[in-house]
């Protein structure tokens, strides 16, 4: 049986000789910053250093300011008018740690401010650039905000048929299926997966043809999500041939591919949803503002037909009090006379020749007579 040594033993030995053998040292190192996390309230910052060749991460270790030296960070920002977070390279002071549960670490002692942009906050600016200079995109000059061909397009009324472009059994493709298929309204959704590696150094070129394979004729909008993740695992939605691809997609593209800190140049061109979750829900409600549109119309309509049922049955009364008012009995009980001649009502007194035999209705009697003489009616008006 071999001799074995408790754990304890073994790291006290590694910080030992840590520290035996840096402890008095510190060096300037060059690296770009990535998982930037501030805890301003404790004046703390953790984060990574990581170096790259080509677009391949070589090198990573843990860094951390702590209190006394957290107002680096602070200098850094007034100095560079820039926010202090993930994508950017620095220059700075490191002296090495060794803690005996939380592993190796660099803490940061000081920064150089001169050399502030990071390569990949540096390929950004340069993807945006492009896609400019290229009339791809369109910079509102007050805004700031981006205009692509894909995010002017208008919505379908009702989306249903989703291309997903997602990960293979990621949090992602689990979240925003799940939301869609559990939606409580009961809509009924049509999604076809496009599976592809999301991250990693190919993965802008997979996406692309992920992209390039869906037809648009088949489908209402494209979603591409993805769970969160750190800055540079986000480097492949700033490549310039997917962003393009996605700027003048013939359809709406939709993302969720990251949480408040990552916005991407895929997602100024296209329309952002933070999570996969929010981006599912924004469908679901898309299509329930419809119904809603729908039942407001349909209580107008209502309304409307109401209003015009009201109008027409007081039009109806006011029409059948005109024809009461005009009836003959209505007449005849004013004190009017009805004068007929073989069965006929006479209104021109010009029909009624001499010696005609005629009958006047009166309210109560008829009284019938013989035409001996016909006068006119005090107006000068002959009628005979």
């Amino acid at each position: 049986m071999p001799v074995t040594q408790k754990l304890s033993e073994v790291v006290n030995e590694i910080e030992g000789t840590i520290r035996n053998r840096f402890s008095d040292r510190t060096f300037w190192i060059k690296a770009e910053i990535a998982d930037v996390k501030k805890y301003a309230d404790k004046r703390w910052c953790f984060l990574k250093f990581i170096e790259k060749s080509g677009a391949m991460v070589t090198a990573e270790i843990k860094g951390v300011f702590w209190s006394g030296t957290y107002n680096n960070i602070t200098n850094f920002e007034k100095a560079t008018q820039q926010t202090f977070n993930s994508g950017l390279e620095i220059t700075c002071n490191v002296a090495v740690r060794f803690h005996k549960r939380y592993g190796l670490t660099l803490e940061v002692l000081e920064i150089d401010f001169a050399y502030a942009i990071g390569k990949l906050e540096m390929e950004r600016k340069q993807t945006i650039e492009r896609l400019i200079n290229e009339q791809i995109v369109v910079q509102d000059a007050v805004t700031g905000q981006f205009y692509s061909f894909n995010n002017r397009l208008g919505l379908p009324t009702v989306i249903q048929r989703i291309a997903l472009i997602t990960a293979p059994d990621s949090d992602g493709q689990r979240d925003f299926q799940k939301v869609i298929r559990n939606n409580k309204y009961g809509y009924a959704f049509s999604v076809t997966e496009f599976l592809t590696q999301i991250q990693g150094d190919e993965a802008g070129k997979l996406i692309s043809n992920k992209l390039k394979a869906i037809d648009p004729g088949k489908f209402d909008i494209v979603a591409i999500v993805r769970g969160g993740g750190s800055d540079t695992d986000f480097k492949a939605f700033n490549d310039f041939d997917l962003v393009k691809c996605v700027a003048t997609f013939p359809i709406p593209v939709l993302t969720g591919i990251g949480h408040d800190r990552n916005t991407s140049i895929t997602d100024l061109v296209a329309r952002q949803n933070r999570t996969p979750t929010e981006t599912a829900t924004f469908i679901i409600d898309h299509n329930l503002n419809f119904d809603n549109e729908i039942e407001e119309f349909k209580e107008r309509l209502s309304r409307a037909v109401d209003s015009c049922l009201d109008h027409a049955k007081k039009d109806l009364e006011n029409y059948r009090q005109r024809i009461k008012n005009l009836s003959p009995a209505t007449i005849l009980k004013k004190g009017f006379a009805i004068v007929m001649m073989d069965g006929k009502i006479i209104i021109d007194p010009k029909k009624i020749p001499g010696n005609a035999t005629i009958s006047t209705l009166l309210k109560d009697e008829i009284i019938h007579s013989q035409v001996t003489k016909k006068t006119t009616d005090g107006t000068g008006f002959d009628i005979q």
